[in-house]
């Protein structure tokens, strides 16, 4: 991959000093108890270690010096030490910095600087949209990108190698799907991959099919048949990949996010970035299968390093696929497609060994079920592994968007964390209902329900499937709307959430679903200074005001790491020295 026109980009962070304490002064301040309420302060004190040392009701006051006088021979005591600096923030709101519970940052950078076509509304735009990528990018060998979906652009069936010919016929092209489940290929692509009609699907996946031979896309386990031969990013591309996917994370509030699916290449540019000082944005990280577990941490989790930045702490599984390729693993046909329930992409033994196994050492296992077949198998598998091991496990089940309703009541008794996208529901609900139908939807994006149970309930975006704002997610938690407001009063409005609920979702939740809610996650004493200012009080705001919130700062660690406006990679800010919030 060559992004040449990116090296510019400046690799270090936004430079800052030691810490210091200091006091963010005159805020309309709202964090969450040790029991997800609301708590509502006026002031932020910060010690000298970048962390909460006391949420202020009122303003702060400066400590008081009335001395008695000393005995003869002695000194005067000490004036009482203050905070370093102190910032007066004008009235401004001040939120808890927001975690996304599952992303996907490598992928998030990559998609920052390759060709994206998520904002593409039918196949002709996707066309021309390639073709000028072509352009503008000459002497490439390889097209690389993601973002198509054909429910997006009104197609009514997956897109053809034919198809992405008529834009680029004399280069191999690979297109990953939005979801990360499909990919599209051209005719020089699937030749270079040695792809023939005799060529047959792996277990676990399966391709188009036109005139005898591989129509073009290529869905989950199915795409390693193109992606062995697809040139992996440099070293530096990851770099300057991370640095875009950081400062773009910063811009909108995410302070800390669930890495789902690590590689040794991805965990080496994260500890390089780290190494450099520019690594802002915490990552616990998930590895991607048992080879990058070992090859990364070895025989247990990884300390928390780097001042609680980084972690390898657990284990992603990826069981099925999705909705929009037809992937997920269903207990019953699909209602578009008869004869087609998805594909379970891990035999069930060995699914059972794979677990045990990160369980043996004490990493954390996360498994991918979007179906309802999915989700059960990944529950039984669960139920079986329990009378082993024992203790506090915190097993995840990330998306568990399709959830038959006799399984729901076994995620709390199981000890199972549900991981949950918000913005999934806003994307998919027209989707999910032509793929099931209304009388199997009864378990789907059940929040409320999830609550009700009291299963812990971890929110994220799936970025760069969707966007990882989490202002988008909180109102979709609370809406079950659109970006359009649609349906009107909510899809399934019954598994609306509270506010509160949604915040704790993008917050505390978030950061007891990778084991780090004594680090960071909700501005308790203690915890690292991780906080947004921002331009509405999100807690008296309608959902659709929610959406337009902007992100003003971003502080991790008692540092001042982005204003809005300002270019970080140039403008430095010091948090000794911070002038008025904008």
């Amino acid at each position: 991959m060559r992004i040449s026109r990116l090296a510019a980009i400046a690799m270090m962070a936004l430079p800052t000093p030691a810490l210091a304490s200091g006091v963010i002064d005159n805020v309309n301040g709202i964090a969450l108890d040790a029991n997800g309420r609301i708590v509502r302060f006026g002031a932020l004190q910060i010690d000298d270690e970048g962390k909460v040392e006391k949420l202020i009701q009122g303003r702060y006051q400066e400590p008081e010096y009335r001395p008695k006088k000393p005995k003869k021979g002695q000194p005067w005591p000490e004036r009482p030490k203050g905070p370093t600096f102190k910032l007066d923030a004008g009235g401004k709101t001040l939120i808890p910095g927001l975690i996304d519970a599952h992303g996907h940052v490598m992928g998030y950078g990559l998609s920052l600087v390759t060709l994206d076509l998520s904002e593409t509304t039918s196949l002709a735009e996707a066309q021309a949209k390639i073709r000028a990528y072509v352009t503008a990018n000459p002497g490439l060998k390889w097209i690389i990108g993601t973002g198509w979906n054909q429910e997006k652009w009104g197609l009514g069936r997956f897109p053809t190698a034919e198809e992405l010919d008529a834009a680029i016929r004399d280069m191999p092209v690979w297109l990953e799907r939005v979801d990360g489940h499909a990919g599209w290929a051209n005719s020089a692509a699937i030749r270079a991959a040695g792809i023939t009609a005799a060529t047959k699907a792996p277990a676990g996946g399966r391709f188009e099919i036109a005139a005898g031979k591989p129509a073009g896309v290529f869905v989950d386990k199915a795409m390693d048949l193109i992606q062995k031969v697809v040139p992996p990013p440099a070293p530096k591309d990851r770099d300057i990949a991370l640095e875009k996917a950081q400062r773009a994370l910063l811009a909108q509030g995410v302070t800390g996010i669930a890495d789902m699916g690590t590689s040794i290449e991805d965990w080496q540019a994260f500890r390089r970035a780290a190494d450099r000082g520019a690594l802002r944005v915490r990552i616990m990280s998930y590895a991607y299968g048992l080879d990058n577990m070992i090859a990364i941490a070895g025989p247990e989790p990884t300390p928390w390093l780097y001042d609680d930045h980084l972690r390898m702490g657990g284990i992603k599984l990826l069981l099925d696929g999705a909705l929009g390729s037809r992937g997920a693993w269903l207990r019953a046909d699909y209602a578009d497609a008869p004869g087609q329930r998805g594909l379970p992409m891990i035999p069930d033994t060995q699914l059972r060994n794979i677990m045990s196994r990160a369980a043996m050492d004490n990493f954390q296992v996360a498994v991918h079920a979007i179906g309802d077949a999915a989700n059960r198998e990944v529950l039984n598998a669960i139920e079986e592994l329990n009378d082993t091991y024992k203790g506090e496990r915190r097993w995840r089940i990330e998306h568990a968007q399709i959830v038959d309703p006799a399984d729901l009541p076994r995620f709390k008794p199981l000890g199972v964390i549900a991981s949950m996208q918000p913005v999934h529901e806003a994307s998919d609900w027209r989707m999910a209902t032509a793929r099931l139908g209304e009388a199997r939807l009864a378990g789907a994006y059940a929040w409320k329900t999830m609550l009700n149970n009291g299963v812990p309930l971890a929110f994220g975006s799936d970025v760069p499937v969707e966007s990882p704002n989490p202002f988008s997610g909180i109102a979709v938690a609370m809406s079950r709307e659109d970006v359009k407001g649609e349906p009107v009063g909510g899809w399934m409005p019954a598994q609306r959430v509270s506010f509160e609920a949604a915040l704790d979702g993008f917050t505390r939740q978030a950061a007891y679903a990778g084991f780090a809610e004594k680090k960071f996650g909700n501005l308790a004493v203690g915890q690292r200074a991780d906080f947004l200012l921002i331009d509405r009080d999100i807690s008296a705001a309608q959902p659709t005001e929610i959406r337009q919130t902007q992100v003003l700062e971003t502080w991790i660690g008692g540092k001042r790491v982005y204003v809005k406006g300002q270019d970080v990679g140039s403008s430095p800010l010091s948090a000794t020295s911070p002038d008025s919030t904008r």
